[in-house]
């Protein structure tokens, strides 16, 4: 999923300079993407009730996630292809089969790791979109380098997920019974939430998207416009990567019994400092310091809200996970064309997207106050 959601941000300079996109077509070309990862994540959240209405069996999470795997990697491989009129209907539909894959994967290997009474272990899963980022990341590198042509790249980021798959492919087998509802661990939230806290979380989740979508699409280009000439440049994304999987797995070491939400509200505290920090600090330092701060607590997020949603709506796990998606999704698509706008209405690229980072900084800040009056409107059950 590292690799097909988030390969073209450190391809976009290649292909900006290679003239095959402007600002403009890249930031559309991004929201495309994000759109069919909302298109996918409400597809998941309605699917048992769609194939209920057409009386088509049930499918088990591990075959759904070997089908978005592999629609993956087929079509991270076909952006290759020079006929740009397609490149959205790609991405687009990437952004579905990267959401089905994200769902699905989440809800297999959390009902497992809750039947093993390791649920704060799912921390580690969430590690594998900071390898796929890192990996891409120094990929890309390596391209610019060598002066590879963008094609080239996306051949080898396909190949490259390709290789991932066949190596995880085995270990999802059959699982009909991971469709029986589980009770939820009561950890931070009484099991089976109220309809207003389950809504709160969802909007606040949203807003996660919108938070850090902007520097996870422009972090290459920004520093760019920053610091024009550095031979650093191209090394903030993989670092962002690391410092996502480093997260994710620091995640998982933190005891089950603490509240997600007051995790919630330090992961949102800190992606914010790490989304700003390059407006007051637009130096090497700054960029180094906010790619770390903004990849720890990203796949965190995504866990501990995962979590959070299972307490708060049991009976259905794949619908609240799907729901959380839709959610992060569609503040992901808002935020490309936000920063697009900011872009033609500023006197030059770096106020525009500065105006762009201190509004997504903002939304971080929002959500960490949401959460924290979650916790004051409902005690722990």
């Amino acid at each position: 999923m590292g690799i097909g959601r988030f390969a073209f941000t450190p391809l976009m300079p290649v292909m900006l300079q290679q003239g095959l996109l402007d600002i403009a077509a890249a930031s559309w070309l991004a929201s495309a993407n994000y759109l069919g990862y909302l298109v996918g994540a409400l597809l998941c959240t309605f699917q048992p009730a769609l194939w209920a209405r057409w009386s088509w069996p049930a499918l088990a999470s591990s075959t759904m996630v070997k089908v978005g795997l592999t629609l993956t990697c087929v079509l991270t491989a076909a952006m290759a292809i020079d006929i740009r009129s397609a490149w959205p209907a790609l991405r687009f539909i990437t952004g579905i089969t990267t959401a089905i894959g994200f769902v699905y994967t989440s809800t297999w290997c959390l009902a497992h790791l809750a039947r093993l009474n390791r649920p704060s272990a799912g921390g580690i899963v969430y590690m594998g979109p900071g390898i796929g980022i890192a990996s891409s990341g120094l990929l890309a590198s390596v391209m610019v380098q060598v002066a590879w042509p963008a094609s080239w790249g996306w051949i080898a980021f396909g190949v490259l997920a390709l290789i991932i798959t066949a190596l995880v492919w085995p270990v999802f087998r059959h699982d009909n019974d991971l469709h029986t509802p589980t009770t939820a661990n009561a950890t931070g939230a009484a099991a089976g939430g109220t309809t207003t806290e389950k809504a709160t979380l969802v909007i606040a989740y949203g807003l996660a998207g919108f938070g850090y979508i902007i520097t996870a699409t422009f972090l290459p280009v920004i520093a760019r416009s920053a610091l024009p000439g550095s031979i650093w440049l191209d090394l903030f994304w993989p670092l962002l990567g690391i410092a996502v999987a480093c997260g994710a797995l620091l995640a998982s070491r933190i005891p089950a019994r603490i509240d997600q939400r007051s995790l919630l509200i330090g992961c949102y505290l800190m992606q914010s400092l790490g989304v700003v920090i390059v407006n007051w600090i637009p130096t090497l330092k700054g960029f180094a310091i906010g790619s770390v701060l903004v990849g720890l607590p990203f796949t965190a997020i995504t866990f501990f809200a995962m979590q959070l949603g299972r307490q708060l709506h049991p009976q259905s796990a794949p619908a609240i996970i799907g729901l959380l998606s839709g959610a992060f999704a569609f503040g992901q698509i808002i935020g490309p064309p936000v920063a697009a706008a900011m872009l033609a209405r500023a006197s030059n690229h770096a106020t525009g997207f500065a105006w762009a980072i201190d509004m997504a900084a903002a939304s971080l800040l929002l959500g960490a106050g949401l959460y924290f009056w979650m916790i004051k409107r409902f005690k722990t059950g």
